[in-house]
């Protein structure tokens, strides 16, 4: 793979496990230095090591909660001048919780999804937007869901977060083209990540359950897409992209050797 001649820096959100993850050993091989950040400290920073040890370039860990407007802004303000100057954002932090109709769901489920999905996406971006906007030069990444495309049965919250997402790529993508910004839109079916557990609430046999059946997408077949947008020559810019797995046609459509159980990502 040929490397980049400058070694630019990449932010990657939810790092720390799944999709996220994959997305830093992906861009480290694309020559990038990272900042991985996500809310488990020690996650961080043995990825940290495993990256660094594995591909040889240099990882920064910013620990921080991006439902809490406050930390995300000291943890970048807390940054060394040397990696202030972020070239690509990945958006990746998100979750899904409850698998309930909207007359019997928890408020607190809700919150915790709007706050993670839409305002975190939201002040993660403010954080990072004005030193590209100042550069006129950057990308970035918002890691969707085929949810923000569709609206299915007891996910309507859920689905209504990715739906942000998605009108949120297309206004900052209108915002930032004066600017020379690229804005990605990467939106996964149904993933074989911690997604399902976090949304049963840790219940692994129903987490398992989602993907019987058929094979889903793995993490690193979403870090690849990520790989592929950043890798485009300046001019070319992959606005959106909904990748599915063989065995889905639809947020709720499943070619499965087993019983359908539950719907995913």
């Amino acid at each position: 793979m040929t490397k980049r001649q400058t070694v630019k820096t990449a932010c990657i959100t939810g790092a720390t496990s799944g999709i996220g993850e994959a997305v830093a050993f992906r861009l480290a091989a694309e020559n990038m230095n990272l900042i991985i950040t996500g809310r488990r400290k020690e996650r961080l920073e043995s990825l940290k090591k495993e990256i660094e040890a594995a591909r040889g370039v240099r990882v920064y860990p910013l620990p921080f909660d991006v439902r809490n407007c406050d930390e995300v802004c000291r943890a970048f303000d807390s940054l060394p001048g040397e990696w202030r100057e972020i070239e690509t954002l990945v958006n990746n932090a998100g979750l899904a919780v409850g698998l309930d109709p909207l007359h019997e769901g928890a408020v607190e489920d809700w919150e915790r999804m709007i706050d993670t999905n839409i305002k975190g996406l939201l002040y993660v971006t403010r954080a990072v937007s004005p030193g590209m906007v100042a550069r006129k030069s950057g990308h970035i990444i918002n890691i969707g869901s085929i949810a923000g495309k569709e609206v299915y049965p007891n996910g309507a919250v859920y689905c209504a977060t990715k739906h942000a997402a998605d009108a949120l790529s297309k206004g900052m993508r209108m915002d930032l083209l004066p600017y020379g910004i690229r804005v990605t839109q990467i939106c996964p079916g149904a993933t074989a990540t911690e997604f399902s557990l976090v949304r049963f609430k840790g219940d692994r046999r129903r987490a398992a359950q989602v993907y019987d059946g058929f094979v889903p997408l793995s993490a690193a077949d979403i870090a690849e897409a990520v790989g592929f947008a950043v890798s485009r020559p300046p001019h070319v810019n992959i606005q959106d992209l909904l990748i599915m797995p063989t065995a889905q046609a639809a947020a709720t459509c499943f070619h499965k050797t087993a019983s359908r159980t539950e719907s995913a990502e």
